[in-house]
């Protein structure tokens, strides 16, 4: 097999290795919250996130920091679009819930406009900044299918810092963000505020969204905070035993699509995310 080729070679193995690692972060990193994304009917709102970078990668490159490859422009990008995209977030979440509480029956409707708005604009803007300020060394191409196969030791570590960094607050906020994800009506009234919550789980996956977006770019980064909670939630609704199996299948689905992708010399991540489609087929053809 190529892969153990790969891994045996000296030359190939600080090439291959750091993005094995760095895969199964992110694997772990966003199948935790796909669960709750998919829960709280957040995938639209994910995807707007991931998509929002766009207008924080923009910025980083008007003040020249983005596509460097120096350690504090890249740690200056990464804040820069973090920033960005918690506040098309919040910006979605607030005006979600306004439209939410105007009631009527196309309420659902306006939240999915609003957010297809704020996607569009943020996108929008980054492009011209983009196109405006960036350099050879920033493309669209790199942050819509990513380059998981060029990243360093560093990028793998700072992916797992930030992947347990969101284990250790899911773990301490786990009753109340699992009770308000499954039955939020009763967290409410049992007191569970449903304000910070929000808000939480917005910071979580904005960070996961930068962090993947990153890596692996904006299309790997939207499927691992959808399909993995998907597909365990079309298997199990027991909470902790959902969590444990997207992770699973989160960390699988991209050793599998890496390994695929070595052997068959595919896009790293358009691979990831075809074994991930294909397991979530499976699922539901087992559980339709």
């Amino acid at each position: 097999m190529q892969t153990i080729e790969y891994l045996q070679n000296p030359d190939l193995r600080d090439q291959f290795l750091p993005a094995i690692i760095a895969g199964c972060a992110l694997g772990v990193l966003c199948s935790l919250l796909s669960v709750l994304v998919v829960l709280k009917r957040m995938a639209f709102i994910g995807q707007g996130i991931s998509h929002a970078a766009f207008g924080g990668i923009g910025i980083a490159a008007a003040v020249g920091v983005a596509g460097s490859s120096a350690a504090g422009a890249s740690l200056a990008t990464f804040f820069i679009v973090l920033a960005f995209c918690l506040g098309s977030g919040l910006l979605i979440a607030a005006l979600s819930k306004r439209a939410g509480e105007s009631g009527g029956t196309n309420a659902g409707k306006e939240a999915d406009t609003i957010i297809g708005i704020v996607l569009v604009a943020a996108m929008s803007f980054g492009a011209i900044l983009l196109h405006r300020f960036s350099t050879k060394t920033v493309s669209w191409e790199t942050f819509l299918f990513g380059s998981i196969l060029e990243v360093y030791w560093t990028d793998a570590i700072i992916a797992w810092v930030v992947a347990l960094a969101t284990v250790a607050t899911l773990f301490i906020t786990r009753r109340k963000l699992i009770f308000w994800a499954f039955d939020p009506a009763t967290a409410r009234a049992m007191g569970v505020p449903d304000r910070a919550m929000n808000v939480l789980l917005l910071l979580l996956v904005s960070v996961a969204t930068v962090t993947a977006m990153k890596l692996a770019g904006v299309v790997l980064a939207t499927a691992l905070l959808v399909l993995p909670g998907a597909t365990a939630l079309r298997l199990t609704w027991r909470g902790t035993r959902v969590l444990l199996l997207a992770g699973v299948i989160s960390v699988v689905g991209v050793l599998a699509g890496l390994v695929l992708s070595f052997e068959l010399n595919w896009l790293p991540g358009a691979t990831i995310v075809t074994v991930l489609s294909v397991v979530y087929a499976v699922a539901w053809a087992i559980k339709r």
